[in-house]
């Protein structure tokens, strides 16, 4: 018997950063959240600075354009920073 594994790209829905952390709503339901200090250049930046936000591709990455910082739902989930 064959088994066909399939993979899965996480793909962000919606973000928020908070002072001290990054949470990311996936579309399949999950909650990922981050200590922002893993992101030197998102918690040194301004709230406004960090609300503004794109979605890459499907929403696979987060880019933030008043900083230059892009960041990987999947990294973000392996653990990488």
């Amino acid at each position: 018997m064959t088994t066909l594994a399939v993979k899965l790209n996480p793909q962000a829905q919606s973000i928020q950063c908070s002072d001290t952390a990054i949470i990311i709503d996936l579309v399949d339901g999950r909650t990922v959240s981050a200590p922002l200090v893993w992101f030197p250049k998102l918690s040194q930046a301004s709230k406004s600075q960090r609300e503004n936000w794109q979605l890459l591709g499907d929403g696979e990455g987060i880019h933030w354009p008043d900083i230059d910082e892009d960041l990987s739902v999947a990294g973000l989930l392996m653990g990488t920073h």
